[in-house]
C-alpha cells in the first residue's frame, strides 16, 4: 500500500514538472502567424456537427494558435467555381489560371497516375506441373498525357480509387472501349471489401465505336467508396487487344474542398470561378497555373495543349500529299499536291523541298456501274429499273428480267454521297475535320492525318438488303454480301481494320490485317436484313510520336462492292420468273420462286430443284444452278443445304454394311485445355459438334457473353449478330471463373468451323480436304472410318480460302453410343495450320448395324432324334441394332450321324465296285485263256512252235471252244499282262509264251 501511494505520488510529481517545462518553453516560442498553420475539420460526429481546428505545419515551431472553432455543417459544399476557404470558412471563387468543381472531384490530367490511385496487377495461375508463369507485374494502367490507357496483354489489372463521402455522390468517367476482346467492368467495395448493389447496366460497360467516347455514371453511397476499373485481355491468339482508354474521372458528393486545382501546362483559364481548363491553341504555349497562352518565337510551332515550342523543320517529301480534282464540266481531272495540315515545315531554307507542281489535265475515269455521264460531267444514279455499266446511258431492263441492285464502286473520282470519311485521334483533336481518306482514279487511299498514330475512317451506310425475286428460292441465309479488294503499304506496326454497325447498336471488327499486305479481296456475308454501315479504320503506329516518320505507309481500297442493297442501283439485269402464260394474271413482271425453286431456262418458269440437290452460286437461273449433294448427304426441304440424315451405307467386299448414327445426333462438347498464355492466363478451348440430323439445321451454336454484357439489348439485331455463332461445329475460347477472379466463365472469340456439309465418306482426301488418320491412333477394327468433310467458306487474314474440318468416325464397341471425341496430341488445339481442324469421335453408335452374317450358330448332341441349335455373335463384336441375335431353337435328328452314314454308303460303293472289277477281270482271263489254247492247238498240228513269241485275235472274234490248262496262270500274272498291254497302246490283245522245254501243256 505503501509503495503504490510513492508511486502516484511520484506520478503526479512528473505530470506536474512536464507542464511547467511545457508552459516555460511556450512562454519562450514566438507567436503563430498564418502562414505557421493551417486549418482542418474533425470528423463528424453523430450529430452532423464538426469544429475547425489549427494545425501547425511544423509543431513546437510557434505558439498561441488559434482556438478551435465549430465548422460548417458536414453536408456544406461550395458550388462549382469555388472552394472553401477556411480562415472565414466562407466559399471563395478559385483565381485565374485554377478552378474547382466544389463539391466533386476532377482527374484528366494523366502525364502520372494521381495521387490517391493504384494500379494492381493480378497474380497469375500456376501451371500444371506446378510451376510459376511469367507474372504481371510489368502490366498497369499507363498515363499517356490526356488520357490513361489500360494493359494490352492477357493481365488482369485494377485500377483503385479511395473515396470518403459525407453526402451520397456519384462518380463519372469518359472512356473509349473499341475491342471486346479485352474484358472490362467497373463496381464499387465498401470499407469491409463487399461489393455494392449494382445493376448490371452499372457494372458492365458498353462497347464504344471505334475512335469514339462515352461515359458512365455511377451512383455512390455516404461513406468509404473504393472504386475499381478492372481489365483483362481474353484474345489468346497472336493479336494484341485494343486498350481501354480512361480520359476524365468525376466524383460529386465530397464535403467540401479547401483549395482551387492549378491548370496544368499547356491549358490556361482566364476567368477567376471557373470549374475547367482549355487548351492553348496551336502555335502557343503555356506553363502550370497560367490564365493565359504565350505565342511561340518566330520559326517555332506548338500543337493544341502543348507547354513548350519546337524550332519548325525543313519541308521533305513527309510533309505533302497528293490528292485529284473532281472532274470539271469538260470532264477533265489533274493530280494536286498539298501540304500536311497543320503544316509545321518552312519552305524557304536550305534543304526544304518545294511542293510539286500542279499536274496536267487529264480525262476523268469512268462513272462507277449503275450510274451514268450527266451533261455538266457529274455522275448521276441510274432511274429505278434500268441499269448501266457506267460508260454508255441508263437502258431499261428487258422484259422477263430484273435490275441486280447494289452498290459497285472501282472508279475514285469523287467520294459516293453514302460514304464518309474522318480522322480521329484520341489525344490529339487537329485531325477531326481533316479527310482521312483521298480519291486516287483506280483506287482510294488513306490520306496524311495530322500524326501517326491517328485512325483514318472510312465508312460506307447500307439502308438494308433486299433479296431479289430471281433468288428468291436460295434461303440459305445470305441477304447480301460484301467484296471489297486492298493493299497495305506499311514500313511500321500499321494496322488496317474492317468494322460494321448494326442497327447503330454498336461497332465490331470484324477481321484487321497487321503490316503488309499484298493486294488481296475479302468478302463478308450478311446473314440478317438489317441496317449496317461498314467501316475500315486503317492507323499508321499505335506509338503516340510527335514527329511524323510513317507518313508515306498507307492502305489502297481498289473496289467495294455490296449485293442486294434496298434502293441500290443497277449495272445489269438478272432473268426472273415470270407468271405462267394459263394464269389469269400472265404477264412479263418478275415473280419470286418458292424456296428451293430454279427459274427454267426455256420457259422462265419455276422448277423445283431435283432431290438431294442444293442452290448453288449466287444465281437461281438454270437447272445447273440445282447442284448434287455429296456423298452420303442429302439436301434439305428448302434446297439450300446438305447435310446428314444420320445413316450412311458402305459396300466392300461384296458385304454392305449400314450405319446409324442417330446416337449421335445432339450436339456434342469437347473441351480442350487448359492451356496458358505467356502471361500465364488460363484459357479453354470448347467445340461444339452437330454431326447429322437436325432436318439440316446447324444446331452447334457459340455464344460470346463478353458481348453479352457489353449489349444489354439482347433481343436487338445487333446482339443477334455478334453475340452468337451457328453452325455444323464451332468454336469458343474459354477463359474459367477461377482462371482470372471473375465470377463468371468468360466465353469469347466465338467462330464457325463448318458452315457447309460436303460429304460423308471412308475415303481419307475429299474436295480437297485431306482427313490425315495418321494424325490419330490407328483403326484395329474390321470396320472402316467414316470421315465427315465440313468447310467454312468465311475468308479469314490467315485463311484465304477459309476453314475446313474433318471428324472421323469410329466404331468403338467399348465406348458409348454417345461415345468420345478427341484431337490429335500433337495439334492439342484441333488444328496444326490453324485452317484445317481435325477431329476423331469414337462410338458404339458409329458401328455397323447387324446382320446375319454378324453371327453364327452351334448344334447339340442329337439325344431321342432332337438337337438344340444355339446362335452366337462374331467375336470381336462390331455391329449394333439391326437384326436380332435368334433364340435357341432345336431340330429333328437321327441317331446314325451323318459321318457314320457316309462311312457305310462309302463302303459299300468300294466293295460293289470291287465285285465289278473282279468279274470283268474274270471275263477277260477267259477269253485270254481260249484264245491261247488254240494257239497251241494249231501249233501242234504242224509239229512246230510258233515263230512269234506272242499270238492275238483280232478283237470281236467268238470263243469256239473250251480249253482246260494243265497249269493255270496266277490273278496276279494276269492282271500285270493286262497292264503290259494298255502300257504298249496295242489294239490287240496277247499273251507271253512260254518255252515248250520247260512248260507242259495238257489238251483235254
Amino acid at each position: 500500500m505503501l509503495e503504490q501511494t510513492r508511486a502516484s505520488w511520484s506520478s503526479c510529481v512528473f505530470f506536474y514538472i512536464s507542464v511547467h517545462v511545457v508552459a516555460s518553453a511556450h512562454r519562450d516560442l514566438r507567436a503563430c502567424e498564418e502562414t505557421d498553420y493551417f486549418y482542418q475539420y474533425t470528423e463528424c460526429d453523430s450529430t452532423g456537427s464538426r469544429w475547425r481546428v489549427a494545425i501547425p505545419i511544423r509543431p513546437a515551431s510557434c505558439s498561441d494558435l488559434p482556438p478551435p472553432t465549430r465548422g460548417t455543417d458536414c453536408s456544406f459544399s461550395c458550388p462549382a467555381g469555388m472552394y472553401l476557404e477556411m480562415s472565414t470558412q466562407q466559399c471563395t471563387p478559385c483565381a485565374a489560371g485554377s478552378y474547382s468543381l466544389g463539391s466533386g472531384l476532377r482527374f484528366d490530367q494523366w502525364d502520372a497516375i494521381p495521387a490517391g490511385f493504384t494500379s494492381m496487377a493480378s497474380f497469375l495461375d500456376t501451371s500444371p506441373s506446378g510451376e510459376v508463369m511469367q507474372t504481371c507485374n510489368s502490366s498497369s494502367w499507363t498515363p499517356q498525357g490526356v488520357y490513361l490507357e489500360s494493359n494490352r496483354d492477357e493481365c488482369t489489372v485494377s485500377l483503385v480509387y479511395v473515396v470518403h463521402l459525407e453526402k451520397q455522390g456519384s462518380v463519372l468517367f469518359t472512356y473509349q472501349y473499341p475491342d471486346n476482346n479485352i474484358f472490362f467492368e467497373f463496381y464499387v467495395q465498401n470499407e469491409q471489401c463487399q461489393e455494392m448493389v449494382q445493376s448490371d447496366d452499372q457494372k458492365w460497360i458498353k462497347v464504344t465505336n471505334n475512335g469514339e467516347w462515352d461515359t458512365h455514371t455511377v451512383n455512390l453511397k455516404t461513406g468509404t467508396n473504393i472504386l475499381y476499373w478492372r481489365t483483362t485481355g481474353i484474345l489468346v491468339g497472336e493479336k494484341r487487344v485494343k486498350p481501354v482508354l480512361l480520359k476524365n474521372i468525376q466524383i460529386e458528393g465530397v464535403a467540401y474542398t479547401s483549395e482551387c486545382f492549378p491548370c496544368r501546362p499547356g491549358w490556361f483559364n482566364k476567368a477567376p470561378g471557373s470549374s475547367s481548363c482549355q487548351p492553348c491553341p496551336s502555335n502557343t504555349y503555356s506553363m502550370k497555373e497560367a490564365s493565359s497562352c504565350t505565342p511561340c518565337p518566330q520559326n517555332h510551332y506548338s500543337h493544341e495543349g502543348w507547354a513548350e515550342c519546337r524550332v519548325r523543320p525543313p519541308c521533305s517529301e513527309k510533309d505533302y500529299f497528293q490528292i485529284h480534282t473532281a472532274c470539271d464540266s469538260e470532264g477533265k481531272t489533274q493530280v494536286l499536291h498539298r501540304w500536311v495540315e497543320p503544316k509545321i515545315c518552312i519552305e524557304n531554307i536550305t534543304g526544304a523541298v518545294e511542293l510539286p507542281a500542279t499536274g496536267q489535265r487529264e480525262p476523268c475515269p469512268p462513272c462507277n456501274p449503275g450510274y451514268y455521264n450527266s451533261n455538266d460531267s457529274t455522275c448521276l444514279p441510274c432511274p429505278s429499273g434500268s441499269h448501266s455499266d457506267g460508260t454508255y446511258v441508263c437502258k431499261q431492263c428487258p422484259a422477263g428480267t430484273e435490275p441486280v441492285l447494289g452498290y459497285e464502286y472501282k472508279w475514285w473520282n469523287v467520294l459516293p454521297a453514302n460514304m464518309k470519311t474522318s480522322c480521329f485521334n484520341v489525344g490529339n483533336s487537329n485531325c477531326d475535320d481533316m479527310n482521312g481518306w483521298e480519291v486516287a482514279g483506280d483506287h482510294i487511299r488513306s490520306g496524311a492525318g495530322s500524326s501517326d498514330n491517328d485512325y483514318l475512317i472510312l465508312s460506307l451506310h447500307v439502308p438494308g438488303f433486299k433479296v431479289p425475286a430471281s433468288l428468291s428460292g436460295m434461303t440459305g441465309g445470305e441477304f447480301g454480301r460484301i467484296t471489297f479488294e486492298f493493299e497495305t503499304l506499311c514500313s511500321s506496326d500499321c494496322e488496317f481494320y474492317f468494322m460494321m454497325d448494326v442497327n447503330h447498336k454498336s461497332t465490331t471488327v470484324v477481321e484487321s490485317w497487321e503490316g503488309s499486305k499484298v493486294k488481296q479481296s475479302y468478302s463478308h456475308v450478311m446473314t440478317k436484313n438489317a441496317s449496317v454501315t461498314y467501316t475500315w479504320a486503317f492507323q499508321r503506329t499505335n506509338h503516340a510520336e510527335d514527329l511524323r516518320r510513317f507518313v508515306s505507309d498507307m492502305v489502297k481500297v481498289y473496289s467495294i462492292s455490296v449485293t442486294n442493297v434496298m434502293d441500290g442501283v443497277a449495272s445489269a439485269c438478272r432473268a426472273c420468273a415470270l407468271i405462267p402464260h394459263n394464269s389469269l394474271q400472265a404477264g412479263s413482271s418478275c415473280v419470286p420462286c418458292p424456296a428451293g425453286y430454279y427459274i427454267d431456262r426455256d420457259t422462265n418458269q419455276c422448277l423445283e430443284c431435283p432431290p438431294n440437290t442444293y442452290l448453288a452460286g449466287r444465281h437461281t437461273y438454270g437447272k445447273d444452278t440445282c447442284v448434287a449433294c455429296g456423298p452420303g448427304s442429302m439436301s434439305n426441304k428448302e434446297h439450300f443445304r446438305c447435310f446428314s440424315d444420320c445413316f450412311f451405307t458402305h459396300t466392300e467386299n461384296n458385304r454392305t454394311l449400314i450405319f446409324d448414327f442417330s446416337a449421335m445426333s445432339n450436339v456434342a462438347s469437347l473441351t480442350i485445355g487448359p492451356s496458358f498464355t505467356s502471361k500465364g492466363t488460363k484459357y479453354l478451348h470448347l467445340f461444339n459438334i452437330s454431326l447429322c440430323g437436325n432436318e439440316g439445321r446447324r444446331a452447334a451454336v457459340c455464344t460470346d457473353n463478353v458481348t453479352d454484357v457489353s449489349n444489354k439489348d439482347s433481343q436487338s439485331d445487333s446482339s443477334q449478330f455478334i453475340s452468337s455463332v451457328d453452325s455444323f461445329i464451332c468454336q469458343s475460347t474459354i477463359i474459367p471463373a477461377d482462371g482470372r477472379g471473375f465470377r463468371m466463365a468468360i466465353s469469347s472469340q466465338s467462330i464457325s468451323l463448318a458452315d457447309t456439309f460436303i460429304g460423308a465418306t471412308v475415303d481419307t482426301v475429299f474436295n480437297g480436304v485431306n482427313a490425315k488418320p495418321d494424325l490419330f491412333p490407328e483403326n484395329i477394327r474390321d470396320v472402316p472410318d467414316i470421315n465427315f468433310y465440313y468447310r467454312s467458306t468465311q475468308a479469314t487474314s490467315s485463311c484465304e480460302k477459309g476453314r475446313s474440318s474433318v471428324i472421323i468416325v469410329r466404331c468403338n464397341p467399348e465406348k458409348s453410343e454417345r461415345g468420345e471425341l478427341s484431337v490429335p496430341s500433337s495439334c492439342p488445339a484441333g488444328t496444326c495450320d490453324g485452317c484445317t481442324f481435325h477431329f476423331l469421335w469414337e462410338s458404339s453408335g458409329a458401328c455397323p448395324r447387324c446382320t446375319e452374317e454378324d453371327y453364327h450358330h452351334i448344334e447339340g448332341v442329337c439325344k431321342g432324334g432332337t438337337q438344340e441349335i444355339i446362335y452366337m455373335w462374331n467375336e470381336p463384336k462390331v455391329c449394333i441394332k439391326g437384326v436380332s441375335l435368334p433364340s435357341r431353337g432345336s431340330a429333328h435328328c437321327e441317331a446314325i450321324t451323318l459321318w457314320l452314314k457316309v462311312g457305310v454308303g462309302g463302303g459299300a460303293f468300294v466293295a460293289v465296285l470291287l465285285i465289278s472289277l473282279t468279274c470283268y477281270f474274270w471275263k477277260k482271263n477267259k477269253r485270254l485263256e481260249y484264245k491261247y489254247s488254240r494257239l497251241v492247238m494249231s501249233a501242234n498240228k504242224e509239229c512246230e512252235l510258233p515263230a512269234a513269241d506272242s499270238c492275238a485275235l483280232d478283237e470281236g472274234e467268238e470263243q469256239e471252244d473250251d480249253v482246260v490248262y494243265a497249269k493255270k496262270p496266277t490273278l496276279l500274272g494276269k492282271l500285270r499282262s493286262i497292264a503290259n498291254k494298255q502300257m504298249d497302246g496295242e489294239s490287240s490283245e496277247s499273251v507271253q509264251l512260254n518255252s515248250s522245254q520247260s512248260d507242259h501243256w495238257v489238251l483235254g
